[in-house]
């Protein structure tokens, strides 16, 4: 019997169910991965409309110039400071109001998504918010092939395509969630939730590309690729393990992880089950097991179980600090997301498309910093610690940056890299893993439905910060950027400040934890 090729063999060696689990991996990153690449473009594109115009008299002059030989023609626009309206001295405050529309309306959905999301069927909820949100993501771009100079066409393009996005979080969250247990969910988590970087550079990339020739096309192109996945979720996204008959397999790990939210649980040796004379707590096996987690998520826990109301996701203990905590961290995330590339083009003073390349680094130091942040708390059993960790870094990380940017381009790369690892870390450890933990609380007794809420509150918060980021950066800046970054480590200690009750829990909670094996 000939040998079977290695390819085959490869094929073979991973069970049904690993493939099934690593296809919705890959789908459900590609998917959320699609909205990142959505929200890029505004940020890349601020740097053509609005440019550093030559003075008034040589403005003027041009004008003049231009009416003599082309005395017929209209121009396409007639301002050379960029596109009307944000030609003019205000434009900081213009391009913010964008900003703010798109996170305002997003954050205000986002409570309302994951309520009514866990309501709805998973695959469709999902794929009507992608092709909504290709929509409106190119209809801004359209606004530059139709020539529309009208400021509040491009602030309600924006406020629609924020409330349609807000249907992808809660929904790739609450899958993916159901598809992984708690076992090593840092780093799983970790490692997925790179998407909303690497979306951010592939947005860079596409929407740079036309930025300086045809910057609709900066819109339109990712919106047609939003749209496109939409329909690849419609076709393929599997909501739950049981929809195909596949079981999940129990977690290599018994070790539990409560965030400081709750009292600290000693696991008792073996004997002391069997002195009780009963079977370990089925609470704990929920937390402990994929299996479990799977069943009850199943049969009655997915129909049969009400859904939770808002006041009792609030309820759970620890949402409250941790949606608190990410309002700060995703301030200053988002304050990067749609700043950055206007900052490296006044500082560096590289033009619109360089400037939007280089980006790119701080999303790049987000991918290794989300990893690092799940692969720490994994080990440490700590997820509130790791966060704490990381934010006491972040903010004197972000007080070099604004100095060494200053001194040339490599020191720029350098910290760009390091800051993108210790702001995008928390964040990104917040919305994933710890956000999965808490929708699966032991005080839910089971009650699966609520993942998707607590993940819209925990997000929702976190946008509010995400839309006060960059509305106080554009209000801010005029009076200097260093202004700005105070501004950001000011946020970044009020995220610290915040998670001081959970972080002192989690340690006692190791120490008890120490004193009881001693004895």
């Amino acid at each position: 019997m000939a040998q079977l090729p290695p390819g085959i063999r490869f094929i073979t060696s991973f069970s049904r169910d690993q493939w099934y689990r690593a296809f919705i991996f890959s789908l459900t990153f590609l998917l959320y991965a699609s909205f990142h690449l959505s929200r890029k473009p505004i940020s890349i594109v601020k740097g053509e409309l609005h440019k550093h115009c030559a003075s008034q008299v040589e403005l003027d002059s041009y004008k003049e110039y231009a009416a003599q030989i082309q005395p017929v023609k209209k121009p396409f626009n007639a301002s050379q400071c960029g596109w009307e309206p944000f030609d003019k001295s205000n434009y900081k405050q213009l391009l913010g109001a964008l900003d703010y529309s798109f996170l305002c309306a997003y954050a205000v959905g986002m409570y309302l998504s994951g309520l009514i999301g866990e309501r709805l069927p998973i695959r469709y909820y999902l794929t009507g918010g992608m092709l909504a949100s290709g929509l409106f993501t190119a209809m801004f771009g359209l606004g530059y092939f139709y020539n529309v100079h009208n400021l509040w066409f491009y602030i309600m393009a924006q406020i629609a395509n924020g409330l349609v996005q807000t249907t992808g979080w809660p929904s790739v969250v609450t899958c993916i969630g159901n598809w992984f247990g708690k076992g090593r969910r840092g780093l799983i988590m970790g490692v997925w939730n790179s998407h909303t970087s690497v979306g951010n550079i592939l947005g860079s990339l596409i929407a740079a590309y036309w930025v300086s020739s045809c910057w609709g096309l900066s819109f339109v192109v990712p919106g047609l690729i939003v749209a496109l996945m939409g329909v690849l979720c419609f076709l393929f996204l599997i909501e739950h393990p049981k929809d195909v008959s596949c079981s999940c397999t129990p977690s290599s790990s018994s070790k539990t992880f409560l965030n400081g939210a709750s009292r600290c649980r000693i696991q008792m040796p073996t004997l002391n089950a069997k002195e009780n004379g009963k079977p370990q707590d089925a609470e704990m096996q929920h937390l402990l097991s994929d299996s479990e987690n799977c069943s009850v998520a199943t049969g009655e826990g997915r129909h049969g179980t009400s859904a939770i109301s808002f006041l009792g996701a609030l309820r759970i203990p620890g949402v409250v600090e941790f949606s608190l905590c990410l309002l700060f961290a995703k301030l200053v995330s988002y304050t990067f997301l749609f700043w950055l590339p206007l900052y490296i083009t006044n500082v560096e003073h590289l033009d619109a498309k360089r400037a939007g390349d280089l980006s790119t680094l701080f999303d790049v130091g987000g991918i290794f910093g989300g990893i690092l942040a799940g692969l720490i708390s994994d080990r440490l059993e700590k997820r509130a610690s790791t966060c704490g960790m990381m934010l006491l870094l972040a903010a004197p990380t972000l007080y070099m940056f604004s100095a060494v940017s200053k001194m040339g381009l490599e020191a720029t790369i350098v910290m760009l890299l390091i800051s993108g690892a210790l702001v995008n870390g928390p964040y990104a450890l917040i919305t994933t893993a710890v956000s999965a933990d808490l929708g699966t609380h032991k005080s839910l007794k089971g009650n699966a439905r609520a993942l998707s809420t607590v993940t819209a509150i925990i997000d929702g918060t976190g946008s509010v910060g995400a839309a006060l980021g960059p509305l106080l950066a554009g209000l801010i800046s005029p009076s200097g950027w260093n202004n700005v970054f105070y501004m950001l480590m000011m946020a970044d200690a009020c995220a610290l400040l915040l998670l001081l009750r959970l972080i002192q829990k989690e340690l006692q909670c190791h120490a008890d934890h120490t004193l009881f094996k001693e004895h």
